[in-house]
């Protein structure tokens, strides 16, 4: 394995000093393609590159996405008999047990994100490669980078798995008794926990090499007074245990998830919901489509402006599709960007005032300190705990593993999740026809700060030798990989996402939540959402 990474190491650095990031082929794609690097991965994913199917022009419902909130809802609606198109922008990656299908954090290529050609992450270390489609879209705002998933699943391809519930008085705090805490945890969450089988780590995998990290995690915040609590989690466990055993590639267990599991590691939605949706027979899934526009014609029926896309970035076609309902499931970036858009164009013309509000960040912030003892941590990416503080602004921090970083370095990581009130709102740019916000700096360094002062007690109590933030480990504090909010249920929408003005019109996904699900991660709960919104939309028929 070391072995293969230098190889990809030096012919990386080939291409890139012979083509640059600038070279391009002829109706390719972006100038920043590469025709090498596009050879290469189609070599390696062919999948990708198959000819892609068109949506039929008009659909009974056209669903914007294909994450948690999408998928829930392009299922629920197959069920009910109700044809619908799922357009995704994305590829659909497929899984294998040996082949490199994505990139990874510590040496990413073109595969692992956006249409970008540079990223720089959580270790602050920047990564040159060429512009391609992969699956993690950073959008960069004033005071804030976003990330954001661009794939067929969404984002249960990059994220690292936790599915947890919230406190319930933060919970209520939160949603103003818009949403009742006590129905989701009778009846959503354990919905969506069978549909995905969640299950906190097994003791086999928990007390295996690549989570060192983990049981010294689990070790330190016990010195320090916490009881760590197990994390629900959506990897397969036996797939895990395939790479421990020698059966798999290594995925899970060598710091791969941000970027995609490869070995399929991660249940993610292309296993189970998409699947199951597709399977009724009444779910068509459109990668490589990207939605552009929406509006609403003279005859009520909703209108939507899509562009065709190879994963490569050049474009197939423009098109304009029709249908009675409209759901978005485009993430609270996307669906924000399309509601801001439409109001300020005027091809949605009812939407009140609330749009584009209520925007924040679940409170993300990343840290880092040493490990108690001199021994490597491993790199093992499934969060197997947490803990809750509310000594300060109430948060959690969870068990991370290490992004970005091929080698031991001693380092126990953790996300925190703050419980901030800070909220921002998108604006719409006419001369670039673009929707964006500006984050508070003030704001990030309060959350950072809380998290901090949490993460130092434990360091010192637990034996921690070194906190990290001196060589700014840490500070990628300012992104977020949980947005959340710009059409806020109750709010934008009544309280099950009908979209005050215009019937017929759905928002589905992390969009309706106000900018925090209470110390958590946000997929439970957007999931658990949707599945009662969805419910209670097919029921009354609107």
């Amino acid at each position: 394995m070391r072995r293969r990474a230098v190889l990809k190491a030096a012919v990386s650095a080939a291409l890139l000093a012979g083509v640059g990031t600038g070279a391009a082929v002829r109706g390719a794609g972006p100038a920043s393609a590469s025709p090498l690097w596009n050879a290469m991965f189609e070599k390696w994913v062919p999948e990708i590159f198959a000819p892609l199917p068109d949506p039929p022009e008009h659909t009974e419902a056209i669903v914007i996405g294909s994450g948690f909130g999408a998928a829930v809802t392009a299922l629920r609606l197959a069920q009910a008999g109700i044809q619908n198109s799922v357009l995704e922008r994305g590829s659909r990656w497929p899984n294998d047990p040996w082949r490199e299908i994505f990139t990874g954090d510590d040496l990413p290529d073109g595969r692992g994100f956006w249409h970008r050609t540079s990223f720089t992450g959580v270790t602050k270390v920047p990564m040159p490669f060429a512009d391609f489609g992969g699956v993690l879209d950073v959008t960069e705002y004033p005071g804030i980078d976003v990330w954001r998933a661009a794939a067929v699943g969404g984002g249960s391809i990059v994220f690292t798995g936790a599915m947890v519930a919230p406190p319930k008085h933060l919970f209520d705090s939160v949603f103003g008794g818009i949403v009742s805490f006590d129905e989701l945890d009778r009846v959503y969450y354990p919905r969506v926990r069978e549909m995905l089988r969640l299950s906190p780590m097994p003791a086999d995998v928990y007390n295996s090499q690549p989570f060192t990290h983990s049981r010294m995690w689990d070790q330190q915040v016990r010195a320090a007074g916490y009881e760590p609590l197990p994390n629900d989690s959506i990897f397969n466990w036996d797939v895990v245990r395939a790479e421990l055993a020698g059966n798999s590639r290594a995925s899970a267990t060598a710091s791969r998830s941000n970027l995609g599991n490869s070995n399929g590691a991660k249940f993610d939605l292309n296993q189970n919901y998409l699947r199951y949706a597709e399977a009724t027979g009444r779910t068509g899934i459109f990668p490589g489509h990207r939605v552009d526009a929406i509006g609403q014609d003279g005859t009520g029926k909703y209108v939507v402006t899509v562009t065709k896309l190879a994963p490569t970035g050049q474009v197939l076609n423009t098109r304009t599709l029709t249908c009675n309902r409209l759901f978005l499931g485009a993430g609270s970036v996307g669906t924000s960007e399309l509601l801001v858009r439409a109001q300020a164009t005027g091809t949605l013309s009812r939407l009140n005032g609330a749009v584009g509000d209520g925007w924040g960040t679940n409170g993300d912030v990343v840290l880092a300190r040493s490990a108690s003892e001199l021994a490597g941590t491993g790199g093992g990416v499934p969060s197997a705990s947490r803990i809750f503080d509310d000594s300060g602004m109430p948060l959690t921090l969870e068990n991370w593993y290490v992004p970005g970083i091929p080698v031991e370095t001693g380092a126990i990581a953790s996300l925190g999740m703050v419980l901030d009130s800070t909220r921002a709102r998108f604006g719409y740019d006419r001369a670039s026809n673009s929707v964006g916000l500006s984050w508070s700096k003030a704001t990030q360094d309060r959350v950072l700060a809380a998290c901090k002062a949490v993460d130092g007690k434990i360091g010192g109590r637990g034996g921690s030798s070194v906190d990290y933030s001196p060589i700014g480990y840490d500070a990628n504090a300012f992104f977020t990989a949980h947005p959340l909010g710009g059409a806020v249920l109750g709010q934008a929408t009544d309280s099950y996402g009908r979209v005050h003005g215009h019937p017929g019109l759905y928002v589905m996904d992390g969009a309706g939540i106000p900018g925090s699900t209470a110390t958590v991660n946000p997929s439970l709960t957007i999931t658990a959402i949707a599945e009662r919104n969805i419910e209670a939309i097919i029921r009354a028929g609107k």
